[in-house]
């Protein structure tokens, strides 16, 4: 779970600083951009943290630099996680023949059908491993997290808040992709990375999470949830 930090710079009175890892989960080498208030960055005080997931063709700095975050985040003393949307620099040429699969088109899921299945777990990266180093690593308590995210990341957002109710304060998307096992994007991507079972598709698809929770009524009332589409 050691960290190599690549870059920092001054963000908003506080730092955002890119660091790279070793995946056990991808396999990988994984890279992600931070934005850690004054108080974490000077006096290592521990801070709730928003993960914010990156969109399709996006990186980890897409969301870092475009989204302007930082100064709401440091007015909040809020730290800010901005993953990569996929692994990197795997062996096999379909990771990088196409935009909406592969490089930049993780989904957030964990594949099950090769070649895929070895470096695509997205979603045990942003749920369980990636929390892990950062609580290792940075003044960040991740007990204190919420979760968003834009397009595919607001999809992913979605989903992986829909999985781990009890793990997040508040999530939120901005135009996601929403009916991930009914649009065109996933009815692509999804029998490449799950197999052609439309039944496994459910599990990554936000509006099915949401009736399934809501039939078993095991759906939080008491989060705020904010979905702009």
């Amino acid at each position: 779970m050691t960290l190599t930090l690549v870059s920092q710079s001054k963000h908003f009175g506080g730092l955002l600083a890119k660091y790279t890892h070793t995946s056990a989960v991808n396999q990988c080498t994984m890279t992600f951009n931070v934005f850690l208030p004054k108080a974490a960055a000077e006096q290592q005080t521990k801070v709730p943290v928003l993960y914010c997931l990156g969109g399709l063709t996006s990186t980890e700095d897409n969301f870092a630099m475009k989204a302007g975050a930082g100064s709401r985040a440091a007015q909040y003393g809020l730290a800010l996680v901005f993953p990569d949307t996929s692994p990197r620099g795997v062996d096999f040429p379909e990771a990088g023949a196409r935009g909406d699969i592969g490089y930049s088109a993780g989904f957030y899921l964990n594949a099950t059908q090769a070649p895929w299945n070895k470096n695509w777990k997205m979603y045990d990266y942003i749920s369980k491993e990636l929390p892990q180093v950062l609580s290792a690593n940075l003044p960040i308590d991740i007990s204190r997290s919420s979760i968003t995210g834009h397009s595919m990341g607001g999809h992913g957002a979605l989903t992986i808040f829909l999985k781990n109710q009890t793990a997040y304060k508040s999530v939120s998307a901005f135009a996601p992709i929403l009916h991930m096992s009914k649009s065109n994007w996933g009815r692509f991507a999804l029998p490449q990375y799950l197999g052609d079972d439309e039944s496994t598709w459910k599990e990554y698809d936000s509006v099915e999470l949401f009736k399934l929770h809501h039939a078993q009524k095991t759906l939080r009332t008491d989060i705020n949830v904010l979905i702009d589409q």
